[in-house]
C-alpha cells in the first residue's frame, strides 16, 4: 500500500476565552505579550505552512491581527478544538488545497517549533489518519496525576513513530517499562479531520473525557512520535501553570 504524500499543510491554533480553570487564558500576558501571540509566533517559526488562529472571540482575533497574523472567527459554542479548527479550515479553504491540518493548542506558549515538523513527518511516513506526540514520564509522581494524560504505544524503536493503542488518565500500560505522557498536538489528514469531527462521541471518550479515544474507537490510525518533554515547556491550564510559564519565560 502506498503512503499518501502530503503537499500543503496548514497550522491552525484554536482559542477561546471561556476556559473553565483559567478564564481569558489566551490573553494572559507572559513576558510582554498575550499567550496566544507566543503560540502563534512559535507555530510560524516551524515553517510548516500558513498559520491561522481559529478564534471563538473577537478579542483574540484583534491581538493576532495587530501582530500581523491571520485569524478567523468561529462559533464560540463549538465544543472542542477539533471542531474549531475544522470550521476554520472549511471557511478558509473550501477548495481543499490544504491536505493536512496541524492543531496546535493555544496554551503551549513555550512549544519548540520542531515538534510541529515531527508530527507532520510521522503523518507522512506512516500513512496514519492522525499523528500526535508523547514524552517519557521521568517523574513517577506524574504517572498517577490525573492531569497528565498517558498514551500506550509499543515503541520498538523510540526514534520511529508507533501506533497509539490507548489513551488514559490512568497509568497504562501495566508492568515494568517506560510510560509516556501524551502531548496534545495533532496533525490530521484533511479527510481524516472531516471524518473525525463527524463521528459520534465514543463510549470510552465519554468515560475517560479524552477526545482522541473517539478516533481509536472508530478504527482510525493514530501515530505517536516521542519528543523530549522540555520541548513542551509549560502547558498552561491553571493559574499555577501560568505562574510557572511567567517565571520561565521572563528568565
Amino acid at each position: 500500500m502506498t503512503t499518501p504524500a502530503l503537499h500543503n499543510p496548514i497550522v491552525v491554533i484554536p482559542a477561546r476565552l471561556a476556559a473553565t480553570r483559567l478564564p481569558n487564558k489566551p490573553l494572559a500576558m507572559i513576558a510582554g505579550a498575550p499567550m496566544i501571540v507566543h503560540v502563534w509566533r512559535r507555530a510560524v517559526a516551524a515553517g510548516a505552512g500558513p498559520v491561522v488562529v481559529a478564534c471563538g472571540d473577537a478579542a483574540i482575533a484583534d491581538v493576532i491581527e495587530r501582530e500581523g497574523g491571520r485569524a478567523v472567527l468561529t462559533d464560540p459554542a463549538l465544543p472542542t478544538g477539533s471542531d474549531r479548527i475544522h470550521a476554520a479550515v472549511t471557511l478558509l479553504d473550501p477548495e481543499r488545497a490544504h491536505d493536512a491540518v496541524v492543531n496546535v493548542q493555544g496554551d503551549m506558549p513555550m512549544l519548540d517549533p520542531r515538534a510541529i515538523g515531527i508530527a507532520l513527518a510521522a503523518l507522512a511516513e506512516t500513512g496514519a489518519d492522525i499523528a500526535t506526540l508523547a514524552a517519557e514520564i521521568a517523574d513517577p509522581v506524574m504517572l498517577f496525576e490525573l492531569s497528565v494524560n498517558k498514551v500506550a504505544a509499543g515503541f520498538a524503536d523510540p526514534a520511529r513513530p508507533a501506533r497509539a493503542l490507548y489513551f488514559s488518565k490512568a497509568a497504562v500500560p501495566w508492568g515494568a517499562g517506560p510510560h509516556y505522557e501524551h502531548i496534545g498536538l495533532y496533525a490530521y489528514r484533511r479527510g481524516s479531520l472531516d471524518r473525525f469531527v463527524g463521528l459520534p462521541r465514543g463510549v470510552l471518550e465519554q468515560r475517560e473525557r479524552l477526545e482522541q479515544l473517539r478516533a481509536l474507537e472508530a478504527g482510525m490510525h493514530i501515530a505517536v512520535s516521542l519528543i523530549d518533554l522540555a520541548w513542551l515547556g509549560v502547558q498552561v491550564d491553571t493559574p499555577d501553570d501560568l505562574a510557572r510559564a511567567l517565571a520561565l519565560m521572563e528568565q
